[in-house]
């Protein structure tokens, strides 16, 4: 429990160094985006479920710098997957490609989006032994990947269908892996 509120921390408090309004802030967007959301935590998706519980999913997307339109202009982010029943929790960054699939479908601005993100994530769980009813993930760092379908309600605002996935590729001896599945709001600035 004390490695997730770690990560909470260190994700309040970078989010709140980008935020802060110097004048390189007021010049140059830095956050993009943030999201919020529910997930059942280690859906049977891509694994075996074990683990239970909810996870509160935070998000912090930001502007795509000029370097990365070599490749497609992915958003940096970075986020956590907090479990409300103390199983395994994580923080996680990467990059997010997204593509509007269909824009102005009942008003002008609106449309239905995909998002897909590949990282890594730091967990909290267990690695090698685990008691029962918890995964051995094999490494306290992990590869990520999520994908998103959505709707672009407003240009500001947007909800979304939302999965995540954390595992170790099979470079340890365990790997579990946990999915999570549910919903999110964003608000884009």
């Amino acid at each position: 429990m004390r490695a997730t509120r770690r990560i909470v921390a260190a994700l309040a408090l970078f989010v709140a160094a980008m935020l802060s309004s110097g004048p390189v802030a007021a010049q140059v967007k830095i956050v993009d985006e943030v999201k919020i959301g529910g997930l059942a935590h280690d859906i049977t998706f891509l694994g075996r479920h074990l683990e239970t519980g909810a996870n509160v999913n935070l998000e912090v997307l930001f502007a795509s710098p000029d370097l990365l339109g070599v490749i497609g202009s992915p958003r940096p982010h970075i986020g956590a997957d907090i479990n409300t029943s103390g199983k395994t929790s994580d923080g996680y960054f990467g990059l997010t490609w997204g593509i509007m699939l269909i824009q102005s479908l009942f008003q002008p601005n609106d449309g239905i989006f995909i998002n897909g993100s590949l990282g890594g994530a730091v967990q909290d769980g267990f690695t090698n032994s685990a008691p029962p009813g918890r995964k051995r993930l094999g490494s306290p760092v992990l590869f990520r990947e999520s994908a998103e379908l959505g709707y672009q309600i407003t240009p500001n605002a947007n909800v979304s269908a939302f999965v995540d996935h954390i595992s170790n590729a099979n470079l340890a001896n365990h790997n579990a892996g946990i999915t999570s599945a549910g919903a999110r709001l964003g608000l884009k600035f």
